[in-house]
């Protein structure tokens, strides 16, 4: 049985900084939904109703463009291990890229990686648990490094003129310029 919540409590915090995957979905009117897993240490509680997570370049921008159409985000944990939960978070959420006015403050939060290309900053709306009796028991062997070891060793102007492409999404919808990053171990900001 599901169960809802105006705001994150101290144990559905708990049970979010055991995960290491999370997943995000994002719709907008008449495009594709977009659901997308996130690893590495990219999730922040800021508040029991405010939360966000550091984006690294990747495939699309869909997740920038739908908020921007639309707002609305779904995050979702799943507990691996005992006890059995899935937690979803409902909300509307902005991408803040390293140029805009709040970068700064919501960097703070976050070990910046090679490849950050926004934070998205996410009202939390309500939250939801229920059993997660269908999800299976499994164990984090170690995380992948391809992703980070790529954005390290890229060439930032290669990078920006690849990513200049992704400024819409896969439906055409605008999404916000990210084709400047975060490159390389040192975490310099590249034009």
């Amino acid at each position: 049985m599901a169960d809802f919540f105006e705001e994150l409590s101290d144990r559905h915090v708990a049970m979010i900084a055991r995960q290491p995957v999370f997943f995000v979905a994002t719709a907008a009117a008449d495009a594709r939904i977009n659901l997308s897993p996130k690893g590495y240490d990219s999730f922040r509680v800021l508040s029991p109703r405010r939360v966000a997570y550091l984006d690294l370049g990747g495939s699309g921008n869909e997740t920038n463009a739908h908020l921007l159409a639309d707002g609305r985000i779904t995050l979702m944990f799943c507990n691996f291990q005992q006890p059995a939960q899935i937690l979803r978070i409902y909300g509307r959420g902005e991408p803040v890229v390293p140029w805009d006015r709040g970068w700064d403050d919501l960097a703070g939060h976050f070990t910046l990686m090679p490849g950050t290309r926004q934070i998205f900053d996410i009202a939390v709306e309500s939250v939801q648990t229920s059993c997660g009796w269908g999800v299976p028991i499994m164990e984090l062997q170690q995380e992948r490094k391809t992703l980070l070891k790529a954005h390290a060793q890229a060439d930032p102007a290669e990078w920006a003129g690849k990513h200049k492409t992704r400024r819409t999404s896969i439906d055409g919808l605008p999404a916000r310029v990210t084709d400047r990053y975060i490159a390389g171990d040192a975490g310099v900001l590249s034009d």
